[in-house]
């Protein structure tokens, strides 16, 4: 009865979600395109072993990858359906795999259209990364008795307390779940006291600590950061995945920086590519001279600030820089992935918003690898610390690639599971 509820709330305001499709087409022109895989009308795939893969947007696709790798290593006969509800997701599945697994946009959470996709795909099973939980998709895959996983999973307190306030619809989805395969056992609790049944719940750790750096990525690093750098004679500062409200923050920081630091380069990449542009201007409206990271052979003179305009670089980007804050943390959204950074070895600085990454940001906190800022008074004295304190950078880097090291695993316990059903 609560999902038949539900589901007549969605109906309705489904004119709603087209208006805000056609809104964000205006900044994003991406999502204006291929709008009907959104109501399930894609190709029909061949007849084959399908297994659908949903990873959200950018992070999740970015752990679905190495994910997808090993399963087509392990498991050849296997086609791939991979989906993603954002236009930056599509762009890394492309990046990384071409043609070679198929790509749609998620379809909306509606019967018609989920049957539609179901029909067209035929999985033999689901694997949803994270935390991306849908009434309907779960009830139309276990109608169809087709096994579901949830990958990789997370489920902040403040998450739980949202699911909680509608148990009528989350206890029956989460029953429909094979497994859930969460971060940390704090992960697992909140989602067996929402009703998951215990024997569907196993901890095997977070498998974005499983991130491989091959050689090639190590020396475009340091080829860039020579670039950057001025071959060593400026820190390289970087802001990464900032949000609107932190850039402003960051530029105040900047300010106090070059007081008591000798030229310092500081590279801002914004969450979203629709926002680069602004970002941009901001950076211009400060007086800074500025280039975009697109722009970048047509470098005229020094330059104060780098804008981060391009796709899929910012794992090149963390391993350039001399120090990384991470965004999504000194406004109220929960914090950014903290794991790619420390894999690199760099200091890491955050705002204290860090309930998506409650237990990376522990480990991090306690092995001295990450320093939690308020303002930008805080940030500003950090960094120059940083950067005036050679020992206390290598320190801190040294430890946060420890941590990274030390947790590697989970990918291959995620694995087993999938091995599981298939």
């Amino acid at each position: 009865m609560m999902r038949l509820l539900y589901t007549l709330v969605l109906y309705a305001a489904l004119p709603l979600l087209l208006l805000r499709l056609r809104q964000r087409a205006r900044r994003a022109p991406a999502y204006g395109r291929r709008w009907r895989e959104r109501f399930g009308f894609i190709p029909p795939l061949p007849a084959a072993q399908v297994v659908w893969v949903h990873a959200v947007s950018v992070g999740e696709a970015l752990a679905a990858i190495p994910m997808i790798k090993l399963l087509r290593e392990q498991y050849p006969q296997l086609v791939f359906m991979v989906t993603t509800t954002t236009p930056t997701g599509s762009e890394r599945v492309r990046a990384a795999f071409g043609d070679s697994v198929h790509h749609a946009y998620m379809p909306y959470d509606l019967p018609d259209a989920v049957g539609r996709f179901l029909h067209r795909v035929k999985p033999c099973l689901l694997i949803v990364m994270e935390t991306e939980l849908w009434p309907n998709t779960l009830a139309a895959c276990w109608r169809r008795q087709i096994p579901v996983i949830l990958a990789n999973a997370r489920l902040s307190a403040k998450s739980a307390r949202g699911y909680r306030r509608f148990g009528l619809l989350t206890r029956p989805m989460l029953q429909r779940l094979s497994v859930v395969a969460a971060q940390h056992r704090d992960d697992a609790q909140r989602f067996t006291a929402l009703g998951l049944p215990e024997s569907a719940c196993e901890v095997t750790g977070s498998i974005k600590f499983d991130l491989q750096l091959s050689d090639a990525q190590r020396d475009a690093a340091a080829q860039l950061k020579r670039q950057w750098s001025d071959a060593g004679r400026r820190p390289v500062l970087l802001a990464a995945s900032t949000h609107a409200g932190e850039d402003e923050i960051v530029l105040q920081a900047f300010a106090e920086v070059r007081q008591q630091l000798e030229q310092p380069l500081l590279v801002v990449v914004p969450r979203h590519p629709e926002r680069f542009d602004a970002v941009f201007a901001l950076c211009r409206g400060k007086g800074y001279r500025v280039q975009r990271r697109s722009e970048a052979e047509n470098r005229e003179g020094d330059i104060d600030i780098v804008v981060g305009d391009t796709m899929g670089e910012l794992p090149l980007f963390f391993g350039a820089c001399d120090s990384a804050f991470v965004g999504g943390s000194l406004i109220e959204h929960g914090g950014h992935n903290l794991i790619e950074p420390a894999a690199w070895g760099v200091p890491i600085l955050s705002g204290p918003s860090l309930f998506n990454f409650t237990e990376v940001s522990r480990l991090l906190l306690e092995a001295n690898a990450l320093t939690i800022v308020r303002d930008h008074h805080e940030l500003a004295q950090e960094l120059v610390d940083l950067h005036q304190n050679a020992a206390r950078r290598q320190g801190q880097g040294l430890a946060a690639k420890s941590v990274a090291d030390a947790n590697r695993g989970a990918l291959q316990k995620l694995i087993d599971i999938v091995g599981r059903f298939l």
